[in-house]
């Protein structure tokens, strides 16, 4: 334990606040934050490395934490002033965990599943709507979740909150889209893209064999790289006025009717 830090200028807190802000700096540190007891167990048993715990006591609710199950992390009280500095949450709960990045190399993806599911999101830059796709593919146990061109690092603040933890129960890889599909097709696995290009209704398609689902921005979907590469275009027939929806329902929808099929047939 130590005293309590009272300053907004101390090191650590300005160190803390500027991986909250900086992309950049999480990168260079291989490092990132995590605020509220939910989403900081979620790390920990995520395998995430927790090097430092800033708490405030008059704010924690100490036995919503078990501390015994973080040992080997500092612990860094914090005063109430200096917490709401850095409290990224408008509902917070009195502590910050300080981790160790983990890497998302395609060539550390684990692919010994007999026929595995994999949810590809094309340069999605929202991170409300990853945090919601990283929900969707938790909720439907899916094999991983694969960014391809990521536009932010998946340790963004608004990442990891709108996640609800989620980012820290996938199996998550960054990669181009070049090398994405390289590997799709030297293994064999199915590239089912979300567009209304030669496309047939989502349902007709058997996604009980290997299979990748792909979505891209509402704005101008999937690059005529994935197009030219897909095994088969899929649609979601739309009864309305408009001809799409957000990227994180329609993930949703396609995923758990994968997810049907493999259910009734196993």
């Amino acid at each position: 334990m130590s005293d309590t830090i009272t300053s907004i200028q101390n090191p650590r807190i300005k160190f803390l606040a500027s991986l909250q802000e900086k992309s950049r700096v999480r990168r260079k540190e291989q490092k990132f934050s995590v605020e509220g007891v939910r989403e900081i167990m979620l790390a920990v048993q995520g395998g995430y490395t927790l090097l430092e715990l800033y708490y405030c006591d008059s704010i924690l609710q100490q036995e919503n934490l078990n501390f015994t199950s973080l040992e080997g992390a500092k612990l860094i009280a914090v005063s109430k002033e200096v917490y709401n500095k850095l409290a990224y949450r408008s509902s917070t709960e009195g502590v910050i965990g300080l981790f160790k990045s983990k890497d998302h190399d395609l060539s550390l993806l684990n692919i010994n599943q007999d026929s595995p599911l994999y949810l590809i999101a094309q340069s999605i830059e929202k991170p409300g709507n990853i945090g919601a796709l990283l929900r969707t593919a938790d909720a439907a146990n899916i094999d991983a979740v694969i960014i391809a061109d990521p536009l932010t690092d998946i340790y963004n603040p608004n990442i990891i909150r709108s996640s609800v933890g989620c980012v820290f129960t996938n199996t998550i890889i960054t990669e181009t889209s070049e090398n994405i599909i390289t590997f799709l097709h030297k293994n064999k696995i199915n590239i089912y893209g979300a567009a209304l290009q030669a496309s047939v209704d989502y349902h007709r398609i058997d996604y009980t064999q290997p299979s990748a689902i792909v979505v891209g921005t509402e704005a101008t979907g999937l690059t005529d790289l994935w197009l030219k590469n897909t095994t088969k275009n899929i649609k979601i027939p739309m009864q309305g006025k408009i001809d799409s929806m957000n990227v994180s329902v329609a993930a949703g929808i396609l995923v758990f009717e994968a997810k049907r099929q493999r259910d009734f047939t196993n």
